[in-house]
């Protein structure tokens, strides 16, 4: 036996990987081989996870240049170098389908990266797999879809849900099909897969990453991040993925103001000094299960351990004034179509036109079809009212803030466990 194949690929991290490429322990090829060989035993064999749509029949290839280029220069191509990654199917990715969970576009098959993908190339990273979501990313608790047959599993117990619409990322990840991999969120779309498969997710601040070439749902709300194991390694994909791009207009925001590398902040005494507070409001007693309670308090007691000041209750007092707000339909539908021009001839170019192709999911018709006659986002009074309730919102969280005199407010990020699938709809 080869023994770079007795290298174990489960839950490493990017920096033991490339630990091993640097002493000759294993290769490029020889790691994406074994996350393939993770995907064909239990993906669709054994537990039957369902977390990928499709492999990369390019992976393999594209881990042997990463090898020859590292046996002719002794140097990675790049931060990423050699590190298998998973990409939500709500992301372009050249030469290979991408549906955004519809089977309406199944054959779809862009020539172009979304910028996230192609700098995730650029950095020396192999792109593994495209991975189930959530149909048009509409919901939050689970991923069910018309593309393939039943829900992504949850690596942890596979009765209950993965989360939405990332699923498939987070149970991906969870399960070491990838080191790492690409998620959306919206409305927590990122956030709750992270959260039920135990990863650590980030939505970062709104067009920090680029969503070109991805399927949107919200424009004013659309967020591309990263989804890993640990922090380390989430910051690894962020410092690849932030920054400027032309395609995206509202990136430019961020210009001058993202630092030369995120893992700067990744002190282990950060936490000194600070004063974070609980804001209990989001999650009563009455609404909250008590095991997410316990296991949130013990997290405010290990920051607090780490030298946070905590402020317990952190309070809002107008906190009851913004419940959660859904999308609005204009917005959704407006964002949909955006990336269906981008599609070839054959496939629909309309909402309308998706659902006259009858190829969606009965889970997720009538939300569809109520959105198909929704006017223009800017003739939607909907959209300037809840504009103008999220900028008072700011005012009103940032001034609670300053009051309290807190730095940051911490609270879960749903308080209850992973629902059952084909319950959690």
């Amino acid at each position: 036996m080869d023994y770079r194949t007795m290298f174990r690929v489960e839950e490493k991290s990017i920096a033991e990987i490339q630990a091993a490429y640097r002493d000759g322990t294993t290769t490029a090829k020889a790691v994406t081989q074994a996350f393939l060989d993770r995907i064909a035993a239990y993906d669709r064999r054994g537990p039957q996870l369902w977390a990928i749509v499709v492999t990369n029949p390019e992976a393999i290839a594209d881990a042997e240049a990463l090898d020859r280029t590292f046996a002719e220069t002794g140097k990675f191509a790049g931060p990423l170098h050699g590190i298998p990654v998973l990409i939500k199917d709500n992301y372009d990715v050249a030469g290979l389908q991408t549906t955004g969970g519809s089977g309406a576009l199944i054959g779809w098959v862009p020539q172009k990266d979304a910028t996230a993908v192609a700098k995730l190339r650029e950095a020396g990273a192999i792109i593994l797999a495209k991975t189930t979501m959530s149909e048009w990313a509409r919901g939050g608790f689970d991923n069910i879809n018309s593309v393939l047959p039943t829900f992504a599993r949850n690596p942890y117990n596979t009765a209950h849900a993965t989360g939405g619409s990332s699923g498939g990322t987070g149970s991906g990840v969870a399960a070491s099909f990838g080191v790492a991999g690409l998620g959306s969120d919206t409305f927590g779309s990122i956030r709750n897969p992270s959260s039920n498969n135990a990863l650590v997710g980030l939505r970062p601040s709104w067009a920090l990453v680029s969503r070109a070439g991805m399927v949107g749902l919200y424009d004013g709300r659309d967020t591309a991040g990263p989804m890993a194991r640990t922090v380390e390694d989430l910051v690894a994909l962020l410092d690849v993925i932030a920054g400027v791009d032309p395609a995206d207009p509202a990136t430019a925001g961020a210009e001058g103001k993202v630092p030369e590398t995120y893992a700067a902040s990744l002190k282990p005494d950060g936490a000194k000094g600070k004063r974070i507070g609980v804001l209990r409001q989001a999650f009563p007693p009455n609404t909250s299960d008590p095991h997410v309670v316990d296991l949130f308090d013990k997290a405010v007691a290990d920051l607090k351990a780490a030298g946070a000041e905590i402020v317990d209750p952190f309070i809002v007092p107008e906190f009851k004034d913004f419940p959660p707000r859904s999308h609005p339909l204009s917005e959704v539908k407006a964002a949909i179509e955006r990336y269906l021009v981008t599609t070839g001839p054959e496939f629909p170019k309309t909402l309308a036109e998706v659902m006259e192709t009858e190829k969606f999911h009965p889970v997720h018709e009538v939300s569809l079809r109520a959105t198909v006659p929704a006017p223009p986002p800017r003739e939607d009074p909907i959209v300037h009212q809840l504009e103008a309730d999220e900028e008072k919102m700011r005012e009103v969280y940032d001034a609670a803030m300053r009051a309290a005199g807190v730095d940051a407010f911490v609270l879960p990020v749903a308080s209850y466990p992973p629902k059952l699938n084909a319950t959690a709809t």
